[in-house]
């Protein structure tokens, strides 16, 4: 699952990734699982499913934004150090560019920036057969203190 050289861009607080807290919440309400962390990336994935669907028997994009900001809030996150600081989202933007019925999707966050106070973040989500079906830009804010 942790594909990670020396040469990662997370904070070396998070060294044991082994102890990176499982998907809560929505997240796993929605069947998210985290798959990777390599060295500047994180991939998630999500079932295709009743829970994930609109109406039209197509993966809704409220859903996509849902995988996005998770994958997008583990990433800034690990850039960290989570003694002293946490990553909320301020902002996701979506482009739904074809849809998908059946099956699972794939996100992978890349840092676009990685600042002081905020990160930006490119999420791509992909099929099964790799082909894009969203990408996304993702703002986190960097808060101090203990996670609430």
């Amino acid at each position: 699952m942790f594909n990670v050289s020396e040469d990662n861009i997370w904070h070396s607080s998070n060294n044991n990734l082994d102890n990176y807290p499982d998907m809560v919440a929505m997240d796993k309400h929605l069947g998210i699982e985290l798959l990777e962390i390599g060295d500047d990336f994180v991939t998630t994935k999500m079932p295709v499913s009743d829970r994930t669907k609109q109406p039209f028997n197509i993966l809704h994009g409220g859903a996509s934004c849902v995988l996005a900001e998770t994958t997008g809030s583990i990433a800034a996150n690990l850039v960290l150090d989570n003694s002293k600081f946490y990553a909320v989202g301020l902002e996701i933007n979506a482009n739904h560019i074809t849809s998908v019925s059946n099956g699972s999707v794939y996100a992978k966050a890349t840092a676009l920036h990685i600042g002081k106070s905020t990160s930006v973040w490119n999420i791509d989500i992909t099929d099964e057969n790799n082909k894009r079906i969203c990408f996304c830009r993702f703002t986190a804010m960097n808060k101090e203190g203990e996670r609430e």
